[in-house]
Formats: structure tokens, C-alpha cells, sequence
């Protein structure tokens, strides 16, 4: 079919046991490179994950932690309880932090700003294994 561009996917593996914002951007340009103009959709299957773009090395991975423990502590205030303690702000995370985010490339590069990094943001200590899915769509 004339003009029609498939759509290509590759799935990652993250482990978050040792930090809860781990920075792929390095996995994203490998993942974009030898493409051409388009759109990668990132997108992390968990109900208590989420993906942004920040400014890493910084001290800004920190900083998001720390918001995000102030916005939803790990109390017992959640309706949602099993797991480890306070293990509900861990489910309303992903209404704060994105799930999914699309990303434009071109000539095989993400298209990011300056100091924008691709993170997945993990505060759920009981579950360190996670994936993420990537999948270009060409123009």
C-alpha cells in the first residue's frame, strides 16, 4: 500500500530495585537510530509506573521523588491497601506521571530538548521488574 509506514516495537526490560527514576534515553536513541522521520510512542505496562521527561544528573531525579512522596504519601490513608505499606500511592502515581508519552524523531534521532531525558518514574518497592515498549510509527 502506497504511503503506508508499519509500525515497529521493541519491548525493555528496567529494573528499578536500585533507584526509583531510571533515565532511557540511551535505550530510546538506540532504539530510533537508522529510522527516519516519525513518532516513537514509549509506553511502560504497569499500573504503578509512569514515564517523563526531565533533566537528569542534576539532583532533578531526587527532586521528583520528593514531590511526589509529598503529593501522595505512603500512609495509610488509601482505600487501595495490599502490598507493602502505603502501597495505594503508588496506583494513583501513574494519573501524575504518565503511563505513555510520544516523542517525535527525525532522521533516526529523538527529537528531545537540551537537557530533556526519557525516565520511568517507579516509587513501588514491590515490584523492581518492569518493562517499557517502545514503537515507531513512520512518516
Amino acid at each position: 500500500m502506497e504511503g503506508h509506514h508499519p509500525a515497529t516495537s521493541a519491548e525493555i526490560a528496567v529494573d528499578t530495585a536500585r533507584r526509583p527514576v531510571v533515565d532511557l534515553t540511551d535505550e530510546l536513541e538506540e532504539f530510533c537510530r537508522g529510522r527516519g522521520d516519525g513518532l516513537v510512542n514509549v509506553f511502560a505496562p504497569h499500573a504503578t509506573a509512569g514515564l517523563a521527561l526531565i533533566e537528569t544528573g542534576s539532583g532533578s531525579e531526587s527532586d521528583l521523588v520528593d514531590l511526589l512522596e509529598g503529593l501522595v504519601p505512603r500512609d495509610d490513608r488509601y482505600r487501595h491497601r495490599h502490598g507493602s505499606p502505603g502501597h495505594g500511592a503508588d496506583h494513583v502515581l501513574p494519573a501524575l506521571v504518565s503511563p505513555s508519552l510520544v516523542v517525535p524523531v527525525g532522521a533516526g534521532r529523538p527529537h528531545l530538548g537540551t537537557w530533556q531525558r526519557l525516565v520511568l518514574v517507579d516509587l513501588n518497592a514491590d515490584n523492581p521488574h518492569r518493562r517499557v515498549r517502545f514503537t515507531y510509527l513512520g512518516c
